[in-house]
C-alpha cells in the first residue's frame, strides 16, 4: 500500500480523534462519569480504552520483548483483560486522562508514519501494516465515539447525535473483509462465494464490494452497516436490505472487531 493511503488513513483517523476530543474536553468530572451502552464503561472507561490501545499498537513496533511480555499478561486472564486495562485506566482525573489520550493518539500517528514500508506489526490476531493498523484504530475511535454519544444524549446533555462522514468507508471496508470471521466466531462455516455489497454514503457516493452479478446481496446505508459491524445498532433498527440466506445471516452476525461474539444491542424498534 502506498504511502498516500497510509497518509489519508492516518488523517481521517486524526480528524475523528480530534472530534472526539472537542466532545469531551468541556465535560464536568459528574459527566465523566456518565455510563454509556458497554456495560460497566462510562465516559471515562471508553476513552481509557482508547488511550491504551493506540499506546498497545506504539508498543508493537518498538522492541519485541516488550510486546511479549504484554501478550503474557494477557493471556493470564483472556477474558477480562482488555477491560481491566480500560477501567483501571479510567479512575484518573478527566483531565490527566484526556492528556494520556492526546499523547498516545499523536504518537501513534508518528509511529505508523515513521514505519518501513513493508512492516508487519504483531498483534492479537493476525499481523497488521501500518494501514491496517491506522484503519482499525479508525474503526475504534469512531464506534467508540458513538457510545459517548448515546451517553451524552441520554443524559441530555447534547441532543446531537454524531455527522456521519465519508470517513467511515474505512470502517465499511472492514465490516466487508471480516464477513467470513463473523461466521467463523459463531462456529459457523462461511459462504462459499463473495456478496455484492452496495452501501450508499452519507455524501451519496455508491461504494461497492464484490461481484456485481453475485446472486447474495447486501444494500443500504453505509452508515447502517457500519453500526451494524461495530454492534452499535440491532439489525433491525437498520435499513440494509438483504438478498439471500446468507447475506441475511452475516446482518444478525456481523462483527468487525476482535474477540468473541459480542452481545450486540437490542433492537428499538
Amino acid at each position: 500500500m502506498s504511502p498516500d493511503i497510509l497518509d489519508a488513513v492516518l488523517d481521517d483517523l486524526a480528524a475523528e480523534g480530534d472530534r472526539l476530543d472537542r466532545l469531551v474536553a468541556p465535560l464536568t468530572d459528574d459527566q465523566w462519569r456518565l455510563a454509556t451502552p458497554a456495560e460497566g464503561w462510562d465516559i471515562a472507561t471508553q476513552i481509557s480504552h482508547l488511550a491504551w490501545t493506540d499506546e498497545v499498537a506504539v508498543l508493537a513496533a518498538g522492541p519485541r520483548e516488550a510486546w511479549d511480555e504484554l501478550v503474557l499478561r494477557a493471556l493470564a486472564d483472556p477474558a477480562s483483560f482488555v477491560d481491566a486495562e480500560a477501567i483501571a485506566g479510567a479512575k484518573v482525573d478527566p483531565p490527566e486522562l484526556l492528556a494520556r489520550w492526546r499523547d498516545a493518539r499523536a504518537a501513534l500517528q508518528q509511529t505508523l508514519r515513521d514505519l518501513p514500508p513493508g512492516t508487519k506489526l504483531p498483534w492479537f490476531g493476525p499481523p497488521m501494516s501500518a494501514p491496517s493498523m491506522a484503519t482499525a484504530r479508525f474503526m475504534e475511535t469512531w464506534a467508540h465515539s458513538l457510545d459517548v454519544h448515546d451517553a451524552l444524549i441520554a443524559a441530555g446533555v447534547t441532543s446531537a447525535v454524531p455527522e456521519p462522514t465519508d470517513r467511515i468507508r474505512h470502517v465499511a471496508h472492514i465490516a466487508v473483509r471480516t464477513r467470513d470471521f463473523s461466521f467463523s466466531v459463531h462456529d459457523l462455516p462461511a459462504p462459499g462465494e463473495e456478496f455484492r455489497v452496495e452501501l450508499v454514503a452519507s455524501s451519496g457516493a455508491l461504494w461497492t464490494w464484490g461481484p456485481q452479478d453475485a446472486p447474495q446481496r447486501v444494500t443500504g446505508p453505509a452508515y447502517d452497516l457500519c453500526r451494524l459491524a461495530t454492534q452499535r445498532v440491532h439489525r433491525d433498527d437498520t435499513a440494509l436490505v438483504a438478498v439471500g440466506p446468507d447475506a441475511e445471516r452475516w446482518l444478525t452476525i456481523a462483527q468487525c472487531f476482535a474477540g468473541p461474539p459480542g452481545p450486540g444491542r437490542e433492537a428499538q424498534s
